[in-house]
Formats: C-alpha cells, structure tokens, sequence
C-alpha cells in the first residue's frame, strides 16, 4: 500500500485541528460595558472520509502510481450562552427550530396554554362512555410544559 494515503489523511487531519480548538467548544469570553462577561459554547460535529489504491502498471512494474483522495467537513452549531453577572452564572439555550409537523406542534403547546390560561376559571366537561369528569386545564400546564420539554431532549 503506498504511504500517500496516510499522509494524506495526517495533514487533513492537521488542517481540522487548526480550524478546531477548545476555544471553537467554550469561545472567549465578551464582556460588555455593564459588566456582563458571555461566554458562547458550541457543539462541533466532524466528518472525514479518504480512501486511494495502488494501481499497477504494465509499463513500469516496480512502480505503482496511486489515486486517492481525503475530504472532511466541519459544522459548529451554537448551543448556548454562559452569561455571568454580579458572580451569577445563566445559561441561555438556544433553541432549534422545529423540523417536523410534530415538533411545531410541541413548540405551539406553550402558547395555546397561556392563551387557554388567560380565560379564568375554565373548566372543561370531558365524557367518555357513560362518564364524565370535570377538569381545569390550566392547572395542567405545568404537567404539559414539563412533557414538551422532555419530548425536546429526546429530539437532541
């Protein structure tokens, strides 16, 4: 096997780790006139992929030419941002925007359950095969807010 392949993928891989630190992970602080230091966090997501063959040649024998190739590709997708203020530390999420009809769905809960809030004391008459129960949904907010973020998670 001829050692163009190797390194070939050695300096491939050496160009990504210049590209890509810690600090492309946990980005430098900023800090802002008021004396809020931010400090970026990242998710970095890497694909490399190479491959090559010695071909023979009849008109030179003891020498094989080769043909190959190396490709990589880097995706850093924001995640977050660390916000310290007066020794507090926040974490702002950023959220990412829904892919599927499910997940629309999802995002749209909240919403729906703080205009159903707005309307008081509401109560909802549910009967289902002869019985009946009287509800009110909004002190089933927090149980449906607590499930959407649960379904999130299981989304990442």
């Amino acid at each position: 096997m001829s050692e163009k392949l190797p390194n070939m993928l050695e300096s491939t891989i050496a160009k990504i780790r210049e590209m890509v630190d810690s600090n492309t992970v946990v980005g430098q602080p900023i800090q802002t006139a008021d004396g809020i230091t931010i400090i970026p966090v990242s998710k970095i997501s890497v694909g490399l992929g190479g491959g090559g063959s010695d071909f023979v040649s009849s008109k030179a024998p003891t020498q094989n030419p080769f043909g190959g190739g190396v490709g990589a590709g880097v995706k850093v997708t924001p995640v977050c941002f660390l916000v310290v203020k007066e020794g507090n530390v926040r974490i702002l999420t950023i959220a990412e925007p829904a892919n599927t009809t499910a997940d629309r769905i999802v995002e749209m809960v909240p919403e729906t359950l703080d205009t159903i809030s707005s309307y008081g004391n509401l109560s909802w008459h549910l009967r289902t095969e002869g019985k009946s129960a009287v509800i009110n949904p909004v002190k089933h907010i927090r149980r449906l807010r607590a499930a959407q973020a649960v379904l999130r998670e299981m989304g990442e």
